[in-house]
């Protein structure tokens, strides 16, 4: 049986694909566009992952799993296939289909257990979906977690009604099993530009 010890988070945003996915903004709307790059930017810069045990605090000698994100756009091309580009290759506007990829790596010589990455969802984005099914969302800022269509938001009327993905404010994976040292992966999550 293998040594498991909870996992202290190193998270690695790359800046650069936050210049570059604004670097191309329309100067005639560069308010809504600057508003829209805030956003997004912040969802960049706040990505996270974290151990549910290291959320609290960490074992002596834990083991570092690295976290780094990349966003790519989905455009059209002559053909009418979609295709995933470059930030930097495209204007982002308001409708335009993202692609967040996590890629997660066991950089520690002892597998990671009770590995939990959790992503926020900034309101620049809305929510269209996770590839893994094994993940849940929340509506309520991280505090409850499930499946969307499990979820449920105040209506603003008393009530409730079913939530949206314009509702999720963060994405949950809970690995089930410990990352084997040295082994990474890619987590993946849509979303459209409000």
């Amino acid at each position: 049986m293998s040594h498991m010890d909870n996992t202290h988070i190193r998270y690695t945003a790359r800046r650069g694909d936050i210049r570059a996915l604004f670097g191309s903004v329309d100067s005639r709307r560069s308010t809504l566009f600057y508003a829209v790059a805030l956003g997004l930017a912040a969802l960049l810069g706040s990505a996270m992952a974290t151990s549910a045990a290291a959320q609290t605090a960490a074992p002596t000698g834990a083991k570092a799993v690295q976290i780094s994100s990349e966003i790519q756009v989905e455009r059209t091309d002559a053909n009418g296939k979609a295709e995933l580009v470059a930030p930097s290759d495209v204007t982002v506007v308001p409708g335009d289909k993202l692609l967040f990829t996590l890629t997660y790596r066991n950089a520690g010589s002892t597998p990671a257990g009770n590995f939990v990455a959790v992503n926020p969802v900034h309101k620049a984005v809305r929510f269209t979906g996770v590839d893994e099914d094994w993940a849940a969302v929340s509506v309520d800022g991280g505090k409850t977690w499930g499946k969307l269509s499990a979820l449920t938001v105040d209506d603003g009327a008393g009530g409730t009604r079913p939530a949206q993905g314009g509702d999720v404010t963060h994405i949950q994976w809970k690995f089930a099993q410990a990352i084997p040292a040295g082994k990474s992966g890619k987590l993946r999550f849509r979303g459209v530009v409000k």
